[in-house]
C-alpha cells in the first residue's frame, strides 16, 4: 500500500505558542483516520499544518514523492465552517465546479467534461436535481453533501474532513458517514469528530491529538485508552438502546 504523506517530528502553532509538539504519522492509501480530541488540543491545526496552511516550528510534511511540496489538487478538504454567503447567486454546480479553481484558475471556462464530471458527483451523492438551485435554497444536509462534491471534484488521494456533521441531523450524519465509507474505495480519509461513537463504526484507525499524537491502529478504542493518552473526552458506545458511558461519579 503507498504511502499519500508522512509527519515527522513535527511542532506547530501560532504567535510561537506550541499548539502541536513531536507529531509523527504516516498516511497511506485508502486509510480512512478519525481524529479525535479536546477544544484546543490542536486537532484543526494539524489539517491547517497538512494543508499548508500554516508553517511548523520544526519537522516535516513530506507528500508521495519524497517532497515537501504537496501535489497539486492530491487533496480535497471540507472545512468546519464554510463561509458562502447563501444569498450570493451561485447555482449548486458551480459551487462544486469551484473546487477545480486552483488547477484552472479563477477565470477559467470549465470544459463539457468537467461539467459532467460535477454532475456525475451531485447524481452519486444524491442531489443531481438541486445541481441549478442556489445555494441559498439547500438545507444544511443538502449543502454538506454539495461541499462534499466540491472537495473531491479534483479527485484527491486525500480527503480530509473537520467536523463535517456539525451542522446536520443524526439521520442524514448516517447517510454521510456512508458515503465517506464508500469514497473510501477511491481515496485515503481523515475525519476529524468529536463524535467517537459515530466515527467508530466507519474508521479504520483513530489517533488522539491533545498537543501531542497519539496513533492506535484499530477502531475500537477504550476509555482507559483514552487517559492514557491524556484525551479527556467521552466515549459514546452503541447497543440496543442507545447510550452514553460517563466517568465515575465521586461524591
Amino acid at each position: 500500500m503507498g504511502k499519500i504523506l508522512e509527519i515527522k517530528d513535527l511542532s506547530a502553532g501560532y504567535n510561537q505558542e506550541i499548539i502541536l509538539k513531536d507529531i509523527n504519522i504516516v498516511v497511506n492509501e485508502n486509510d480512512f483516520i478519525g481524529i479525535i480530541g479536546p477544544n484546543g488540543g490542536g486537532k484543526t491545526t494539524l489539517l491547517k499544518v497538512i494543508l499548508g496552511l500554516i508553517r511548523p516550528y520544526r519537522g516535516s510534511v513530506s507528500f508521495t514523492n519524497g517532497s515537501l511540496k504537496r501535489p497539486s489538487n492530491m487533496i480535497g478538504y471540507l472545512p468546519q465552517i464554510n463561509q458562502t454567503d447563501s444569498k450570493f447567486p451561485i447555482s449548486v454546480v458551480d459551487v462544486v465546479l469551484s473546487g477545480l479553481m486552483s488547477k484552472e484558475g479563477m477565470f477559467s471556462r470549465y470544459s463539457g467534461k468537467q461539467k459532467k464530471h460535477a454532475e456525475n458527483l451531485l447524481d452519486r451523492l444524491g442531489i443531481y436535481h438541486l445541481r441549478k438551485k442556489t445555494i441559498g435554497e439547500l438545507s444544511g444536509g443538502q449543502l454538506q453533501r454539495v461541499y462534499l462534491c466540491r472537495a473531491i471534484v479534483s479527485s484527491p488521494q486525500l480527503l480530509m474532513l473537520d467536523e463535517p456533521n456539525t451542522f446536520v441531523d443524526t439521520r442524514f450524519e448516517t447517510d454521510f458517514f456512508e458515503i465517506l465509507k464508500d469514497l473510501n474505495n477511491e481515496m485515503a480519509i481523515i475525519v476529524v469528530s468529536h463524535d467517537v461513537g459515530t466515527i467508530c463504526w466507519y474508521v479504520k484507525t483513530i489517533a488522539c491529538v491533545n498537543r501531542n499524537l497519539h496513533y492506535h491502529p484499530s477502531n475500537i478504542i477504550t476509555q482507559e485508552q483514552l487517559a492514557s493518552y491524556n484525551c479527556p473526552i467521552q466515549i459514546i458506545t452503541h447497543g440496543d438502546i442507545p447510550h452514553t458511558v460517563l466517568e465515575t461519579h465521586r461524591h
